[in-house]
């Protein structure tokens, strides 16, 4: 198996440090407000990752964090005249609504910056940098001085006399350098704060993660993961500091991280107006249809979000799905075909498929290839049942099959709950007076259906039916 890997620009072979085991810790959001589509697509990118490592038979451990405090989070607290702690109370539930819909799995830990062994290890790794001549104290907090790690730079590729200074580096006209970064906050009026061995005050925003790893994952994991975006300023310090505090083999093994989301080739920003919350599009469209969208592209490469492509999304969603509803439709007769059909010919093999799919997946997570054996496997069903050469056996293992590869991607098989008999008996009603070409009676129950939200589609082999 080959993932790509952002500390050495290129493509690995993926060793775990211990056989059979994987540790992930995925960079999660700031909540001061709902998730954007950039956080979905993270979120669903790095998911997709964690089933399949599972679905491979390794017993994962993932954590992902919530960032719950620092600047945004005080600012918004200000404004809607709460505290920062009543705010991620408040957000964070809203995040968790939306990544359960869009089917990501809850993270096996999710610790928040704020929670009290996080903060402890927080003054701990300051203290060893510290000790260790990496740091120095300005009138407002505790420095990194990025000077004393020769290496900074090298992990997002960039040369310090190149980097800018501002966006997301600090400005600072005292700094020993304009990139060295803050680890601990000098507290402020009105601000919350926590007591250090420097004065009370609050964590900078690189030194959480390198933390919470260490508390939840130990020195050294397998993966760090999280949007491109986070490369640089954020990643290059976790990995200074990291490796200063603990020892050049200490901390992730890999690094991994996901494209933009863009709006008609522009990158997603409030500030251009061209921004989409998770809930507004869930507002229009299924969020496994969301999900599926993200699926559709190499988590790597940048998707150019548009309500166009949400639609074409939802018409392959749907033509999986209506695919899965009808495989046993009409087809009971059809076992009476497997002594008549050819020796040579066309089967459907489950873990021949499998292999296709794993193929795909294990370069580097290839989605986009993987989805294109599903929908081979389509073909080739609709294809035997059009000749008349479907047998049992090959419905049994195309079911299989796409048992097997949803537990990867989460979207082809819907939580459906079983029909009451009043439902029932209205479908039967309905196909009664098919076959009695009755179909005034059969429009009337179909529409009486549909206000019940069963929507029917009458196939060439029978009905098939949906929840809407």
């Amino acid at each position: 198996m080959r993932i790509q890997d952002t500390k050495t620009g290129k493509l690995v072979e993926f060793k775990p440090i211990n056989e059979g085991e994987i540790g992930m810790y995925v960079c999660g959001p700031t909540v001061y407000d709902l998730g954007h589509l950039g956080h979905g697509r993270s979120a669903v990118s790095f998911d997709l990752m964690r089933r399949y490592f599972m679905y491979k038979g390794y017993k994962v451990k993932f954590v992902s964090n919530y960032t719950d405090i620092d600047d945004k989070m005080i600012n918004r607290a200000k404004e809607k005249g709460i505290t920062v702690e009543q705010l991620a109370n408040e957000i964070i539930p809203e995040y968790i609504k939306d990544y359960t819909a869009l089917g990501v799995l809850t993270p096996d830990v999710s610790p928040k910056a704020t929670d009290k062994d996080s903060i402890a290890e927080m003054i701990k790794i300051i203290e060893k940098l510290e000790k260790k001549g990496h740091t120095y104290v300005l009138d407002d907090g505790v420095y990194f001085d990025v000077k004393t790690f020769k290496e900074y730079g090298e992990f997002s590729r960039q040369k310090l006399e190149d980097l800018k200074v501002g966006a997301r580096i600090d400005v600072k006209e005292d700094k020993k350098n304009p990139y060295d970064f803050v680890l601990w906050k000098f507290k402020k009026d009105g601000e919350p704060a926590w007591a250090s061995p420097w004065g009370e005050g609050r964590p900078g925003w690189h030194i959480e993660c390198s933390a919470m790893s260490f508390v939840h994952l130990g020195e050294k994991f397998d993966i760090h993961g999280g949007g491109l975006d986070l490369v640089f300023p954020h990643h290059e310090c976790e990995v200074a500091q990291s490796l200063c505090a603990f020892g050049p083999d200490a901390f992730a093994k890999y690094w991994m991280h996901n494209g933009f989301i863009n709006i008609d080739n522009e990158k997603m920003s409030k500030s251009l107006g061209n921004f989409f919350t998770l809930r507004n599009v869930f507002e229009k469209y299924d969020p496994k249809v969301v999900r599926f969208m993200f699926l559709q592209t190499h988590y790597r490469n940048p998707i150019n979000f548009s309500f166009d492509l949400l639609e074409q999304s939802k018409a392959g969603l749907e033509r999986i799905r209506n695919f899965v509803r009808g495989l046993k439709v009409g087809y009971e007769d059809l076992s009476k075909n497997t002594d008549e059909i050819p020796a040579v010919k066309i089967t459907v093999d489950a873990e021949h498929e499998k292999k296709g799919f794993e193929q795909y997946m294990d370069n580097d997570f290839d989605v986009s290839g993987a989805l294109g054996v599903v929908f081979d496997l389509l073909k080739t069903v609709n294809g035997l049942r059009d000749a008349k050469k479907l047998t049992q056996k090959d419905i049994g293992q195309a079911e299989k099959f796409l048992k097997d590869v949803d537990k990867v991607l989460g979207v082809i098989f819907e939580e459906q709950k079983d029909l009451d008999d009043e439902i029932k008996a209205l479908i039967k009603q309905r196909e009664e007076a098919r076959k009695s070409k009755d179909f005034a009676m059969s429009d009337k129950i179909r529409d009486e259906l549909k206000a019940k939200g069963i929507e029917l589609d009458d196939t060439p082999n029978g009905t098939i039916w949906k929840r809407i």
